[in-house]
Formats: structure tokens, C-alpha cells, sequence
């Protein structure tokens, strides 16, 4: 999770979520039994694995939304022929 480089691929955001939420649990087990230090690389973790989770919900809202090329579509080609005036 740590790792800036790792590339996450969108089929794998459940086992993210899934990381995510054992490591939320970790902590409580870390507050309740007072282990300060883990506290610290737990939290640390938590926020990678919550970076990814927020770039992998980006990436795939990009893939989603259409882009307009500007291309023109049949029906605006058409309307722009004009018929040649006879002399």
C-alpha cells in the first residue's frame, strides 16, 4: 500500500475496500490493548490504502464520463449541404 509506484487496477477495489476496512479494525485492536506504536504504521497504512481507493473511484469516473471529440454527428452534416443555385 505504501509503495507510490503500485499501480492498483480497478477490478481490484473490493480487496482495497476489504484492506481498508481490516486495517480500520486493527487500529481499534491497537487503541483498545494500547499498542502506540502500531498505531502509528497502522494509521500510516490506513491513509495509502485510502489514497488508492481515491485514485482507483477517479480513474474509473474518467473511464465512465463521454468525451466529445468535436467530430460532427450525420445529422449536422446534413443540415449543412446547401443545393446549388441554378444560373
Amino acid at each position: 500500500m505504501r509503495c507510490p509506484v503500485l499501480i492498483v487496477h480497478a477490478t481490484e477495489r473490493p480487496r482495497l475496500v476489504e484492506i481498508r476496512d481490516e486495517l480500520l479494525a486493527r487500529i481499534l485492536e491497537a487503541e483498545r490493548e494500547g499498542w502506540l506504536g502500531e498505531i502509528e504504521g497502522l494509521q500510516s497504512s490506513l491513509t495509502h490504502a485510502e489514497e488508492k481507493i481515491a485514485q482507483l473511484d477517479a480513474q474509473i469516473a474518467r473511464k465512465q464520463g463521454a468525451v466529445n471529440l468535436g467530430v460532427p454527428t450525420f445529422r449536422e452534416i446534413v443540415a449543412r449541404t446547401a443545393t446549388a443555385a441554378t444560373p
